[in-house]
């Protein structure tokens, strides 16, 4: 199996344990066919900053399930296909985030659809902003940051105990992977 293809089986493992919580909770959200770029960017900021808040490596924003009961309907969004104005959507939404993320939309062809997958990194220095303005996910909810305190202050003092030798380094690794990434003889 290439690693494309073991990509694929990750990310239709992923979906479904994301899938088997019986609501969104703070670092997934799920989307239909919605495109609005400016949505997409603040949940961009929002899930960043929450996942850090909620000590994970990742968020999640998945197209083609259905918001209300979860059911996989598949999706026609595109992200590479997209554009604003004469740009390229993800070029883009990486400029309108501050500090850059490196997130990531993959395309996964799930048994019950085709679905988009958007990784979101946890902020590690700073909020992560979007258009000069940070936000956080409450509920189902994306305010902005700043008109919650509380939640900056919690967010603040998550990002700064954060080190990097705690973090995963890589996932999905076998033993056999692990020892030649360390070169341990």
């Amino acid at each position: 199996m290439n690693e494309q293809e073991r990509q694929i089986q990750r990310d239709v493992a992923l979906i479904d344990e994301l899938l088997s919580a019986d609501t969104e909770r703070g670092c997934v959200e799920f989307k239909n066919n919605n495109e609005d770029k400016e949505l997409i960017g603040k949940l961009c900021s929002a899930l960043s900053n929450t996942a850090r808040m909620e000590q994970k490596d990742f968020a999640y924003v998945i197209w083609g399930i259905e918001d209300e009961t979860q059911e996989i309907i598949g999706t026609s969004f595109n992200p590479d296909t997209k554009k604003v104005g004469n740009q390229v959507f993800i070029i883009w939404l990486s400029l309108m985030l501050s500090p850059r993320i490196t997130f990531t939309f993959r395309k996964v062809n799930h048994p019950k659809g085709n679905l988009v997958l958007l990784e979101i990194p946890a902020a590690y220095s700073t909020p992560v902003e979007f258009n000069k303005a940070a936000y956080i996910r409450m509920g189902s909810a994306t305010p902005r940051l700043s008109d919650y305190p509380e939640h900056y202050a919690k967010l603040i003092n998550s990002l700064r105990p954060y080190m990097w030798e705690q973090a995963i380094a890589k996932t999905f690794v076998t033993s056999d992977e692990v020892l030649k990434l360390i070169e341990y003889p």
